[in-house]
């Protein structure tokens, strides 16, 4: 049995490890384009509830509306709220 300082040494004399094939692909894939309505945009989240997402996607189809239309209406009604202009 090795002790930790003989082993120590061991470590240090191995050579350094060479990234592995999938490392190299997985920093030299081609960025993905980004959508024309994304463009200029920031995504902004948050964790909440699964009855959260449930119902404001029944919204949605109620009003026949994305999330994210709802979402923009719920957030320029924030922003009048504290006197702030609806921008987004």
């Amino acid at each position: 049995m090795k002790s930790k300082a003989a082993t120590k040494v061991l470590a240090s004399q191995r050579p350094a490890r060479q990234p592995t094939e999938q490392a190299a692909i997985r920093d030299h894939r081609p960025k993905t384009a980004v959508a024309p309505s994304r463009q200029g945009k920031k995504a902004i989240g948050g964790f909440f509830d699964p009855a959260v997402s449930r119902q404001l996607k029944q919204l949605g189809i109620d009003q026949d509306n994305p999330v994210q239309e709802l979402l923009r209406e719920a957030i320029n009604d924030f922003f009048k709220k504290h006197g702030k202009s609806p921008i987004a």
